[in-house]
C-alpha cells in the first residue's frame, strides 16, 4: 500500500475534488429511495397535485445531479489514474535503467518486461476502480443501513445479520488471494520469457524447422500461466456465490418479516417498497466492495512486484578517494588488472588472478574458446560488475572511484550483437549525443561504413528497422564501430565486433584505426587471430585464467595453445 500512498500524494488535492463530487452524486442516488417513500406515503394521500410535482420535480434534479457528478468524478479518476500510472512507469523505467548488471541478472530481463506493462497495468486499473467504485460502494452500502434504520430499525437488523458473514468470508478469501496473483505475474514473466527468446531467435528458429517446438514450448508456458490463474480466480470468484447466498437468505428473511409487520400495521406500504429498493442498492455495493478486494489482491501483488525493483539499493556507487587504491610506479599503464578474481555466482571464479598493463595507445588483444571469460574481461572494465578481489585501474585511478557516466564517457564500446533502434542511420550512429553531421561521416569512414551508406537512395536518413535487420551481419556491426568511433573515445573495446566482416574489410578497418586513432587505447576480442595478431600485447584466456601473454611472435614461440589456434586459421602464415 506505500506504493499507492507514495504515488497517490501530489494528486491528493485533485482526488479530494473528485471524491467530494462522487460522494454528492452518491448521496443523491440515496436520497431516490427515501423521497419515493416519502412521496407513496405521505404525499399523494393528501391529494395534493402541486405538492406530488413538487417532490417528483426534486427527484429528477437528485437524479440528474447524481448522473453528472457520477460522470465528472469518473472522469477526474481516468486522469488521475493515468498520471499516476505514467508517473509510476517513467520511476520504473528510470531505476531500470539504473539497475546494476548483476540486480538485472537477480530480477531478469523478462521479469523486469512485465513489471514495466503488466503489473503498471495493474496498478492503473486498481487506481482507477478506487476512486470511481471504492468510494461509491462504501456510501452505498453504509448510507443504505443508516436511512433504512429510519424507516424500520428491525427489518434493518434482520438484513444486517448477514453481513458479518459476507465479511469474514473476503477477508479470509482476499488473504488466499494475494499470494495466488503474486505467483500468476511470474507465470507471465515466464511467458514473457519464452516471448522475448523466440521473437529475438525467430530466423533461427525457421532456419532449423523448430518452429513447431516453439510453439509447443509456448504452449506449456501459456497452459501453466492459465493453470495458475485460473486457481487464483477461482479461489477469488468464491465470494460472489457466498455473498449471494448470504443475501438471499437476508432477502428471503426481510421480506417474511416486512410482511408480517404490514399486515401487524406496524410498517407501511412506501416504507416497505423503499426498503427493498435500498437492500437491492446494498446488495449491489457488497458486490461491487467484492470486486474491489479481487482487483485488490491482483494491484496488491502487482504493487508489491513494482515496489521491489523501486526499493533495490544503487549499487556501483563511486567509492570515495581515500578509500581507493593507487597503481604502484610499475603499472603506469592506461588500463591495468591487478591480481582481479571475479565471480558471477560467488562459488566458483569466472575470472582467477588477471593480470596486465596496458598503456595509452596501445592494443589488447584478448583470444580464448568460448567460455574463457573474454567478455567477462570487458564487463570488469565497463564496471558492470565489481571485482571479488584484485584491482582494475583506468588513466592512474581506481575504476571504482570514478561515476559510471565519467567512466563511460571516456569509453566507446562495440559488440557483436549490439543495440540497434528504429531510427535513421545517422541517429543510430550518433545516439542522441548531438553530434554534427561530419563526425557522423567522419566516423563512419574509418569504420568502412561510408561506401555503403552512400550507395543507399536516402543515405544517412535510411531508416533502420528495429535491431538492423534491414542490413547485412556486416554492415550492422560497421555501423556499432561508427557509433563508438563517433565521439573519439580514449579507450575503444571492439568485442568479437568484427566476425561478420571480411578480410579485406577487417584489414581496412585496422589500417583506417591504426591512422586515425592511434592515440586511442585498443582492447579487441576476437575469435580471429588475424584481428588480433598486430595487438601490442595478447592475452590467451584458458578456463579464466591466464594462458599466456605476450605478441603475436612470442606467443607463437611460447604458446602451445595460441600457436594451434594460428595455425589452424592461418596455416602458420602471418598475413596482414
Amino acid at each position: 500500500m506505500n506504493l499507492f500512498i507514495k504515488y497517490l500524494k501530489p494528486f491528493a488535492l485533485t482526488m479530494t475534488g473528485g471524491l467530494v463530487i462522487k460522494i454528492i452524486g452518491t448521496l443523491m442516488d440515496l436520497a431516490l429511495p427515501y423521497l419515493l417513500a416519502l412521496i407513496i406515503d405521505d404525499v399523494v394521500p393528501r391529494e395534493n397535485l402541486n405538492e406530488i410535482l413538487f417532490w417528483g420535480g426534486v427527484m429528477i434534479v437528485c437524479s440528474v445531479v447524481a448522473v453528472v457528478g457520477n460522470i465528472i468524478a469518473n472522469r477526474i479518476a481516468s486522469r488521475v489514474a493515468r498520471d499516476t500510472t505514467e508517473k509510476l512507469r517513467h520511476d520504473l523505467f528510470t531505476k531500470v535503467m539504473y539497475l546494476s548488471s548483476k540486480q538485472i541478472d537477480e530480477v531478469g530481463i523478462p521479469s523486469l518486461e512485465s513489471r514495466l506493462t503488466s503489473d503498471t497495468f495493474q496498478v492503473h486499473h486498481v487506481v482507477g476502480m478506487i476512486q470511481r467504485i471504492g468510494v461509491r460502494a462504501p456510501i452505498l452500502l453504509i448510507g443504505g443501513i443508516l436511512i433504512t434504520l429510519s424507516l424500520d430499525s428491525v427489518l434493518t437488523l434482520v438484513m444486517v445479520a448477514t453481513l458479518p458473514f459476507i465479511t469474514l468470508s473476503i477477508l479470509y478469501i482476499s488473504k488466499k488471494g494475494i499470494p495466488m496473483f503474486t505467483n500468476v505475474q511470474k507465470k507471465v514473466d515466464a511467458m514473457t520469457r519464452v516471448v522475448r527468446e523466440n521473437s529475438g531467435g525467430v530466423r533461427v528458429i525457421k532456419a532449423l524447422s523448430k518452429t513447431a517446438f516453439e510453439r509447443n514450448r509456448f504452449d506449456n508456458s501459456n497452459k501453466d500461466l492459465i493453470k495458475t490463474e485460473k486457481k487464483a480466480n477461482l479461489t477469488m470468484a468464491l465470494t460472489n456465490p457466498l455473498m449471494t447466498l448470504f443475501l438471499n437468505c437476508g432477502l428471503a428473511a426481510v421480506i417474511l418479516v416486512g410482511a408480517l409487520r404490514v399486515r401487524d400495521g406496524v410498517s407501511e406500504a412506501g416504507a416497505i417498497i423503499a426498503f427493498m429498493s435500498y437492500f437491492t442498492i446494498i446488495t449491489n455495493a457488497m458486490m461491487v466492495i467484492t470486486r474491489i478486494f479481487t482487483m485488490m489482491s491482483r494491484g496488491i501483488a502487482s504493487a508489491n512486484r513494482i515496489e521491489e525493483v523501486l526499493n533495490m539499493g544503487e549499487e556501483l556507487l563511486p567509492i570515495p578517494k581515500n578509500e581507493a587504491e593507487k597503481p604502484t610506479a610499475l603499472e603506469d599503464g592506461y588500463v591495468v588488472f591487478r591480481n582481479v578474481n571475479f565471480s558471477y555466482n560467488n562459488i566458483k571464479n569466472n575470472l582467477e588472478n588477471i593480470s596486465f598493463n596496458l598503456k595509452k595507445g596501445q592494443t589488447l588483444g584478448i583470444i580464448g574458446a568460448t567460455g574463457s571469460g573474454k567478455t567477462t574481461v570487458i564487463s570488469l572494465i565497463m564496471r558492470y560488475y565489481d571485482v571479488n578481489s584484485g584491482n582494475i585501474f583506468i588513466d592512474g585511478k581506481d575504476i571504482r572511484s570514478y561515476s559510471l557516466k565519467e567512466l563511460h564517457s571516456k569509453i566507446g564500446i562495440v559488440r557483436q550483437n549490439d543495440f540497434i533502434y528504429n531510427d535513421t542511420l545517422g541517429e543510430n550512429i550518433s545516439f542522441a549525443r548531438d553530434l554534427d553531421m561530419d563526425k557522423i561521416k567522419a566516423a563512419a569512414v574509418s569504420a568502412q561504413a561510408y561506401e555503403f551508406i552512400e550507395n543507399l537512395e536516402d543515405g544517412f536518413e535510411h531508416n533502420l528497422t528495429s535491431n538492423g535487420t534491414n542490413i547485412s551481419g556486416g554492415q550492422k556491426q560497421r555501423v556499432l564501430i561508427s557509433r563508438a568511433l563517433a565521439q573519439k573515445p580514449e579507450l575503444l573495446i571492439l568485442d568479437d565486433s568484427s566476425s561478420a566482416l571480411d578480410y579485406k574489410t577487417d584489414s581496412n578497418l585496422r589500417r583506417e584505426l591504426d591512422k586515425n586513432y592511434k592515440d586511442i587505447t585498443r582492447v579487441i576480442v576476437a575469435q580471429r587471430v588475424s584481428a588480433i595478431m598486430n595487438a601490442d600485447i595478447i592475452m590467451v584466456l584458458n578456463e579464466g585464467k591466464i594462458e599466456a601473454l605476450g605478441s603475436h611472435s612470442e606467443l607463437l614461440e611460447s604458446c602451445e595453445l595460441y600457436k594451434e589456434i594460428s595455425d589452424s586459421q592461418l596455416g602458420g602464415a602471418i598475413v596482414d
